[in-house]
């Protein structure tokens, strides 16, 4: 079922972003596991190169909706990129990743927070106040230290890399991944 299952978000993904450009959808399976609350995250590359990654941290509409909308939302509206033209959406490799529910991580300071992070395994949240960012699990090829993990995410949320607080919170969570191969 999982890899129907990725098939399924894959195409949802790939047709919520070609209709934006007039393209005839392709079929798209129903499945129960659609219809379930899900949450995702659609990440978009163009030739090996990050073009846009906007997801959803909990569970909160029917996941077909969710990779819908994370997918026009990686596409056209990531504030680090101008929108997807039509001639990149020809190339774009699109990955979805389902999230499983987040799980506070408990710590007393630094040191034991980023001794139970576990790399390649979790994406991590980091919150403080009104500052929140994620980075998910396949980050950490690009950050495999813990503390450069940490410190990235920081700068992410807008706070400075040598920030702590004992208010800070960090959860966890895990993905599993679809990719596709060529457009």
């Amino acid at each position: 079922m999982s890899d129907e299952l990725g098939r399924n978000l894959l195409a949802a993904a790939r047709n919520a972003i070609g209709e934006q450009f007039g393209r005839a959808p392709g079929p798209e399976a129903e499945s129960p596991e659609l219809a379930r609350p899900g949450a995702c995250f659609v990440t978009l590359t163009l030739h090996g190169k990050l073009r846009g990654c906007i997801g959803s941290l909990e569970a909160w509409r029917p996941l077909r909706e969710d990779v819908r909308a994370n997918a026009c939302a990686a596409a056209f509206r990531d504030p680090r990129f101008p929108p997807l033209t039509g001639q990149e959406y020809e190339d774009v490799l699109i990955e979805v990743s389902l999230l499983t529910p987040t799980q506070p991580i408990t710590f007393a300071d630094e040191a034991g927070a980023l001794g139970q992070l576990r790399p390649g395994i979790d994406g991590v949240v980091l919150e403080h106040g009104r500052h929140r960012s994620t980075f998910l699990p396949q980050v950490w090829t690009d950050l495999p230290e813990p503390r450069q993990f940490i410190a990235q995410l920081k700068l992410k949320a807008g706070l400075p890399l040598g920030f702590w607080s004992e208010e800070l919170k960090l959860s966890r969570y895990q993905v599993e991944k679809w990719r596709e191969e060529k457009p």
